[in-house]
């Protein structure tokens, strides 16, 4: 497969956004890749300019970077299902996550069982979009909201439901330090709520102390956020567990939408070789 060049990227960009939703992920991950230094990223496509299927894989430079997932955007399965099994672009003899559309999971499960390795289904998720941030509801907090910073790391990750120890530090760590945060300061200036960015422009990792919920907050946060990214020409969405009917009620109820049609699906493999710590 060939890595993009950073002009190929902005070009990349361009193409992607023909194939929203579905490209929505690799998407994410492209604009930042063109606007943020943050850790490297190579963005790798069967053929150019017309590929058929683009991987965003992230460089490992030390061995806590093996948390941090491989996404993929097909345009069909069998593109996919040849580049899985013809070429050694993921290296499935040690810890792989891998994000997809819900519709290539048997393709997946497929190339998993020909390459003999095990593999757990960790999460699907509903994608919700916001396209216009003009109504969403203005600041009325009466609080100190500020950005996250490289002192809150552990606080998040204590609470992070999919944290996984110095694995999932240095993940979070590259998201305050590099992305869009925000967070509600309680008198001694310390985060009582909190919202992140992903490394594919989806927000996520909303969450509130139990002792300060049900305030509005998570509300504010989402509103306050999304006007910033949207400010700054950054696509806004989010991913939410199928089962979470309480996030994807206040998503919903902020004008974020979604596609019934598409759904994205998480996949861990040789999860016996991750050892949190």
């Amino acid at each position: 497969m060939k890595v993009l060049t950073k002009e190929e990227l902005k070009l990349a960009e361009k193409t992607l956004r023909h194939y929203l939703p579905k490209s929505q992920q690799v998407y994410g991950f492209v604009v930042l890749i063109n606007r943020v230094e943050a850790d490297p990223v190579d963005v790798l496509v069967d053929h150019w300019p017309d590929f058929s299927v683009l991987l965003v894989k992230p460089v490992q430079q030390e061995e806590t970077d093996l948390y941090k997932g491989v996404c993929t955007f097909a345009k069909d399965g069998v593109a996919l299902k040849n580049v899985l099994l013809e070429t050694d672009i993921l290296d499935w003899t040690q810890y792989l996550c891998l994000s997809f559309d819900l519709c290539y999971e048997e393709t997946i499960k497929a190339v998993a069982a020909n390459r003999g390795v095990p593999g757990t289904r960790m999460s699907v998720c509903h994608m919700m979009t916001l396209h216009d941030s003009s109504d969403l509801p203005t600041d009325g907090l009466s609080v100190q909201v500020s950005s996250l910073q490289e002192s809150h790391i552990a606080l998040v990750n204590s609470t992070w439901k999919f944290a996984s120890g110095k694995y999932s530090e240095r993940k979070i760590r590259n998201m305050i330090l590099n992305f869009p945060s925000c967070c509600v300061l309680d008198s001694d200036g310390q985060p009582v709520a909190w919202i992140l960015t992903y490394c594919d422009c989806a927000v996520g990792i909303l969450y509130t102390m139990p002792e300060h919920r049900k305030k509005g907050y998570a509300k504010a946060l989402v509103s306050i956020m999304a006007k910033k990214l949207h400010s700054e020409g950054y696509p806004v969405y989010c991913f939410i567990e199928e089962h979470n009917s309480l996030s994807h009620r206040l998503f919903a109820s902020l004008g974020f939408t979604e596609d019934p049609s598409h759904r994205v699906i998480w996949y861990n493999f040789n999860e016996m070789f991750l050892n949190p710590q």
